[in-house]
């Protein structure tokens, strides 16, 4: 770095945004994430000791402190520190730090760790560039993502990493950043008289949804936009709320937060709680959420989890997609509410997970042959005798009689057993006659023969 450039990095860090002035420089400036950098911990203890103990991957939503981390690494190890961002950096930038990395190996015997901000955004091609250089030692990767990395990053570079998983910054941490950065008179507003209502503090620091580069944004905004009464900038409840509208809602249709969210929405339908539904339900399409993919997973759950317990269900969930087709959003949420809160208020059933019995029996033992009574009469009656046999049900009373049905090796075997829920508790007393006729007539023709 010239001397040009030190003047422009330092003129930047100081007319930068509030967030990048006031990055921590040091482990105890850190916030949050007591976890994985609290004290005695292994990533604290290495990074004290400049010992990095080989590549790591942070991964953890926005503004939780990814890449404020690797610049404390920075500015603790002696090591050299390279950094690329995967957004606009590419192989032939990779090249570059690969072969200057080589070079002072070489001639000083210096150790080069490589931050990549954003990684996962690096295709295959690009990550197993790294790869040789991180498992011969050359690079220590600080690899830094905002997606699960077990998907999104490649399982070579994966296995030969560490991750540390950064979690959303609390409410009482982003309270505690802001008092900092109106405290801090060198980077922050303690050079100014500034005000700020508790109400307006706890808004910030709830609204901003874990985010601390978020809130901090927030604040910067409303600090610098309040024109001073008295010499005194006054942050009221109605400032913040105009500094920072809307809650941070994340979510990717694409990352963890996609999978997880349905994953505890249908988890609530089927444990029966409308009130989780309904919240998860609302979280997925405030985010933007295809209504679409939610109503399939209604439609599979209807069957799976409800079934005949109460047979309408199914019928709800395909009549609020059609619905939806009709009417499209805003209004389409209508009816994906009303059949959410239809189905986890519906008595619930698995009966027809029976199916998985059934393709286990079969992938174990083969198809049977169908019995020559069930067999199509219309072409081989006469030559071969196929449906001879075979008792009509409606010629007797109750539209019923005792015959078998499953192959000859598995007659008296029960897939299906349906539950004492709903509906199906009335197919249940139903099916126990039948089945106690059928093996009444099994059990005698066992004996005349």
């Amino acid at each position: 770095m010239d001397l040009f450039d030190y003047s422009m990095q330092d003129q930047l860090e100081k007319e930068g945004p509030l967030a990048a002035r006031m990055r921590p420089k040091t482990l105890d400036e850190i916030v949050g994430q007591a976890h994985i950098i609290g004290p005695g911990t292994l990533l604290r203890r290495a990074i004290q000791a400049d010992r990095m103990f080989g590549s790591i991957i942070l991964c953890g939503p926005p503004g939780t402190g990814k890449t404020t981390l690797a610049r404390v690494i920075a500015n603790t190890t002696q090591a050299h520190f390279s950094s690329l961002s995967a957004v606009l950096a590419g192989v032939s930038d990779l090249r570059k730090v690969i072969e200057e990395a080589i070079e002072r190996r070489r001639l000083h015997r210096q150790r080069t760790i490589l931050f990549v901000d954003e990684v996962h955004r690096w295709n295959k091609a690009q990550q197993d560039a790294l790869l040789p250089h991180v498992e011969t030692g050359l690079l220590t990767l600080i690899g830094a993502t905002t997606q699960n990395p077990y998907f999104d990053v490649i399982k070579a570079l994966v296995s030969r990493s560490r991750i540390f998983e950064l979690k959303p910054l609390t409410e009482a941490d982003i309270i505690h950043l802001l008092q900092r950065a109106l405290a801090d008179k060198e980077h922050g507003y303690g050079t100014l008289e500034v005000s700020i209502d508790a109400e307006a503090m706890t808004h910030l620091a709830r609204t901003a949804g874990g985010d601390a580069r978020n809130a901090l944004n927030a604040l910067e905004l409303a600090v610098e936009t309040t024109s001073p009464t008295n010499g005194v900038i006054h942050v009221d409840l109605d400032v913040a709320q105009q500094s920072i509208q809307k809650r941070a809602v994340q979510y990717d249709k694409t990352d963890d937060q996609h999978y997880d969210t349905i994953s505890a929405f249908i988890k609530s339908v089927r444990g029966s709680d409308p009130d989780a539904a309904l919240y998860w339900l609302t979280k997925m399409l405030v985010a933007g959420e295809d209504p679409r993919f939610i109503l399939r997973r209604l439609i599979v759950l209807a069957s799976e989890d409800i079934g005949l317990a109460d047979p309408m269900g199914i019928v709800v969930a395909t009549a609020a997609a059609q619905n939806f087709e009709y009417i499209g959003m805003p209004e389409g949420w209508y009816p994906i509410v009303e059949a959410t809160l239809y189905l986890a208020t519906a008595p619930k059933s698995n009966s027809a997970t029976a199916y998985f019995i059934v393709q286990d029996e079969i992938a174990e033992n083969g198809a049977k042959p169908v019995p020559m009574h069930l067999m199509d009469p219309s072409r081989d009656a006469q030559g071969f005798g196929h449906g001879q046999g075979y008792d009509y049900p409606h010629s007797h009373e109750g539209h019923w009689t005792p015959q078998q049905y499953l192959p000859d090796d598995l007659a008296g075997r029960h897939f299906y057993e349906p539950s004492d829920q709903g509906y199906e508790k009335a197919v249940q007393a139903r099916l126990k006659a039948w089945r106690e006729g059928q093996a009444a007539k099994d059990k005698k023709s066992t004996k005349s023969k």
